[in-house]
């Protein structure tokens, strides 16, 4: 019997058993998933739990729902990877041999990184909202919250979903809005880019939001620590951004297995060629999701492309077929702007999201770059897909892996 492993029982984990117990049916073949937790949290639900927008039972199940049947899950602390003997060894100390390895062990944030950031006023007036206790904390915040200076922050990058902080100020001036409140909070938006997103062609989109609902942009900070008792955060060149409320986002790493077992990036991200999946040091380890170094956005999206695209390239390996260079770095992101409405974007490696529409040209129905009820709508909607879609490894129809560019005039640029 020959063992396929996959590490990590999130998003991409998750998904890949599921696409390779359908599709891996050599019978001498066992697959095996191992993570130690007891829930599967909806990541993209935290973005809209400190506005009470969801509550905790809408973002919570359990993994074993989405472990499909004959997929052995194991539910041990993985101590350690240990790649030249093929092993993965257990905090029990048990040893389990692989033919086959995929790690989707994720990312997650990293506030000790930044002097000051879990200081005294850590989940009192400074929060994140990329774990579920931080997001948790937030919430509770906001209920009672009387004003001030709102501070929406990234610390560095990359950072799973790269447009969840604008979504976060976006949302913040619709609740404020709401509550009839706005008039008391001043909102300052600040990144270490020189822009409000990754790619330029997105960010001339999405910057005149930032003005028109009278959010300031600070770019180009890169924060050195933060002052817990004078509340500021300052940056490595002595500049100085006060707030009553500062919504961070720590820097991103990955697992600490990573770092442990010798096989990251300062970060813990596994090297990883862009195209294949593979790790670059391995040959029969390959990396899916946010656990890899590749330059796509740390996007639920991307994992679901890729896993298309890595079962493929898992059983061209088990038949000692060349791999497939196919991954293009496809990425499709809703980002709420507030007041119901949302922008779409879809671009990949090598090209800058513009106008258009999708997943068909000149018909839609959803409208790329541009704000519509409908965006949001769909955005809403990706909860139930998530849940009973892309977990269950399926195949959303018309929406390739791939990113189309028919019927859209896609500038390119350069390659990562």
């Amino acid at each position: 019997m020959k063992n396929l492993v996959i590490l990590g029982a999130g998003t991409a984990g998750t998904m890949m058993a599921n696409h390779l117990i359908r599709h891996l049916k050599h019978p001498e073949w066992n697959i095996a998933i191992i993570d130690e937790k007891e829930e599967h949290h909806y990541q993209p639900g935290y973005l809209f739990l400190p506005f009470d927008i969801y509550s905790p039972k809408d973002i919570i199940k359990t993994i074993e729902e989405f472990i499909p049947k004959g997929v052995q899950l194991i539910k041990q602390k993985i101590d350690l990877i240990l790649p030249k003997e093929n092993q993965i060894r257990l905090a029990d100390g048990t040893d389990i041999q692989y033919d086959i390895l995929i790690i989707a062990t994720g990312a997650k944030i990293a506030p000790e990184e930044t002097e000051g950031m879990q200081g005294e006023e850590w989940q009192k007036s400074v929060f994140d909202f990329y774990s579920f206790e931080g997001a948790l904390a937030l919430r509770d915040k906001l209920r009672e919250w009387k004003g001030g200076k709102m501070v929406v922050h990234i610390t560095e990058m990359p950072i799973k979903c790269p447009v969840a902080p604008l979504e976060f100020a976006f949302l913040a001036d619709s609740f404020f809005k709401h509550k009839h409140m706005r008039d008391q909070v001043e909102i300052t938006y600040v990144t270490p880019l020189s822009g409000a997103f990754t790619k330029p062609k997105a960010t001339d989109a999405l910057e005149h939001l930032l003005h028109d609902k009278n959010i300031r942009i600070e770019s180009d900070f890169a924060i050195e620590r933060v002052d817990n008792e004078n509340k500021k955060i300052i940056d490595y060149g002595g500049r100085e951004i006060a707030f009553d409320l500062l919504v961070t986002v720590p820097t991103n790493k990955g697992d600490e297995l990573i770092g442990r077992s010798g096989m990251g990036d300062d970060l813990n991200y596994v090297p990883t060629h862009k195209a294949t999946l593979q790790a670059k040091e391995y040959s029969n380890i390959f990396v899916l999701g946010d656990a890899s170094d590749i330059p796509a956005s740390k996007a639920g999206s991307v994992a679901h492309f890729e896993s298309e695209i890595l079962t493929g390239n898992i059983l061209h390996f088990i038949n000692k077929e060349p791999l497939t260079e196919e991954f293009d770095g496809h990425a499709n992101c809703f980002i709420e702007t507030g007041n119901g409405k949302a922008l779409l974007v879809d671009f990949n490696y090598t090209h800058e999201p513009v106008e258009g529409s999708f997943p068909f040209a000149g018909i839609g129905p959803l409208s790329l770059l541009k704000e519509s009820r409908m965006n949001h709508m769909g955005k809403l909607a990706f909860r139930w897909i998530y849940w009973n879609v892309l977990l269950k490894g399926t195949h959303i129809p018309f929406v390739s892996a791939t990113m189309s560019e028919k019927g859209r005039n896609y500038e390119e640029i350069t390659e990562h």
